[in-house]
């Protein structure tokens, strides 16, 4: 506790603490409430994994939950103070990507498409005390990615074919009435280079596919289950079919049942249009169209919330270069 003597934001600043923390400028100046504050990847080995055989998340227009999700475990925080927790994503470089089937590898196809808008997510307990954060391990099982550019449920939006790497920040509250000035040193970021991923609207990588069903507890079906209803080939050969059985229709599933299916199952497709009326009886009229009054200022359908706190500005991804490339073979054409 002697890290946290004295007012709200006071004290002398303090230099970066463990090797984890990927900052920017600025990072020898970082306010006592969060300098000391570190963060373990759960799931380490898991997401080691799938490093080492390129990691795909799925994008859909509805979002997606990330699988392995992304878990930590922090200390080093002032159990009295208050922090909120947040995520973003940041492109890894300025390429599109294409995957060889013929070689089981990732190549350039060009140039990035232009940049995704930049969306946080912040963790729903937000703002909560340091000792609430230090109490368990933090989970963003509640954050999706989509690849709608007009999402407006709050989802984290990006490009398929690009990579991404996540970046989790701890961002201290900051109580004095000028703490717009010191936002800068009120926050700490965290960047985990196993964590960093291909988004796809499809798995392209079949041993991705493998490792998601065997390692995802929600995929117990598709491991114990006999797999013929649903894709219909032989009975035990379900892993090996699974790149033919992506373009399979699926049936529709109900809302209860998505968030435990979430990341390892293909989109579902399309539902047909309803039958016309038999004939003898009129068709309804369609209902007429009635847009919603709403100021244009305003983002139809987010969800604005007031800050109790200046929001950062977070440094641009600079920390990496060629020798934290990911294990796995990123091509050039």
């Amino acid at each position: 506790m002697a890290a946290f003597l004295g007012g709200p934001g006071e004290g002398p600043p303090c230099g970066t603490g463990l090797g984890w923390a990927g900052e920017g400028p600025g990072t020898s100046s970082k306010n006592r409430r969060v300098c000391h504050a570190t963060a373990r990847l759960e799931m380490g080995s898991l997401w080691e994994e799938f490093n080492r055989l390129g990691t795909e998340m799925i994008v859909t227009k509805a979002g997606r939950r990330m699988f392995p999700t992304f878990q930590v475990k922090l200390s080093g925080l002032d159990p009295l103070a208050d922090y909120v927790l947040l995520m973003d994503f940041i492109p890894l470089d300025d390429k599109r990507y294409r995957y060889a089937f013929h070689s089981s590898s990732w190549l350039a196809a060009g140039r990035a498409d232009p940049a995704a808008p930049g969306r946080v997510h912040f963790h729903p307990d937000s703002p909560a005390k340091g000792a609430q954060w230090m109490r368990q391990i933090v989970s963003f099982d509640k954050l999706k990615l989509t690849n709608n550019l007009l999402d407006d449920n709050g989802h984290i939006i990006l490009n398929s074919m690009h990579r991404y790497q996540p970046r989790f920040h701890v961002v201290f509250v900051d109580p004095r009435r000028d703490s717009e000035r010191f936002a800068h040193q009120n926050f700490k970021s965290f960047s985990f280079p196993e964590t960093q991923f291909m988004a796809v609207t499809a798995y392209q990588n079949h041993r991705i596919t493998q490792l998601k069903i065997a390692s995802n507890p929600f995929a117990k079906g598709f491991r114990d289950g006999d797999p013929e209803p649903w894709c219909g080939v032989p009975a035990g050969s379900l892993l090996g079919a699974m790149p033919r059985a992506r373009a399979t229709a699926l049936p529709s599933r109900p809302e209860k049942q998505e968030k435990a299916m979430e990341d390892w199952l293909p989109p579902y497709p399309p539902q047909p249009a309803p039958p016309a009326a038999p004939p003898g009886f009129p068709e309804l009229p369609a209902p007429p169209f009635q847009p919603l009054a709403c100021p244009r200022s305003v983002y139809v359908g987010a969800k604005p919330c007031t800050l109790p706190y200046p929001l950062p500005t977070f440094p641009p991804l600079s920390t990496y270069g060629p020798t934290t490339a990911p294990t796995f073979g990123y091509g050039q054409q």
